[in-house]
This record gives C-alpha cells, structure tokens and sequence, in this order.
C-alpha cells in the first residue's frame, strides 16, 4: 500500500474528513487532499507529525509494514491523544513515546493516587 492509501485509510478509521484531519496536523485542507490524491509526499518532518498524530511508524505510513502498529493499548492512545491535542501536555506526549509500558503504568497510577487526594 502506498502512502496515499494508509493516510486515508487512517484518517477514515477516526471518521475524520480531510479538514478535521488538517485542523488537527496544523495544515491546510489542500495539503491533506494532495498527500491522498498522491500529488504531493509529505517531508519527514510532517511524517513524524502524521505517525504521531494516528500512533503509527513512519514505516507504516509508508507502506513498508503490512499491519498497523500501534505502540499503546487504545486506552493509552486515547489518553496519547489527548495529550497530543493539547500544547501545554506536549512534554507529556513526547516523554510517553519513550517510556516502556510498565513506566507509563507506573505514572499512571501516580497521578490516578495524586487525583484521589
């Protein structure tokens, strides 16, 4: 599968139009059709941008994995999400893609007891 292909399956497995989709990678609408159209391929740096976002490898995104890999349980990618969404988390995000599962467990419950005082 080609890079136009993963993108919009991805983007239609969240049930996202081009324009949510471009609100959310901070590009326009245009840009989002050309890379599904194949008219354009994107820079490695809104590769980056695109596998962080969907929670995937760039090597997914480019075709050169058959399945998709997601790195967190979906109750973790959600919370991913929510994390990517906001700038003032950024530092949480990017900290948690470097973290092993039982590091983020473990903070998880930290904050879960922090939560409950």
């Amino acid at each position: 599968m080609e890079f136009n292909e993963v993108l919009r399956k991805l983007r239609k497995s969240r049930s996202l139009s081009q324009a949510a989709l471009s609100e959310k990678l901070g590009v326009s609408k245009s840009l989002v059709g050309s890379y599904e159209t194949g008219e354009r391929k994107p820079s490695y740096e809104a590769l980056e941008n695109i596998a962080d976002y969907f929670n995937v490898t760039i090597d997914y995104l480019m075709g050169k994995e058959d399945g998709s890999v997601y790195y967190l349980n979906p109750e973790a990618a959600e919370m991913a999400q929510f994390m990517y969404d906001r700038p003032e988390m950024k530092v949480l995000f990017d900290a948690s893609r470097k973290a092993s599962k039982e590091d983020i467990e473990t903070v998880a419950d930290l904050l879960k007891k922090l939560s409950e005082k």
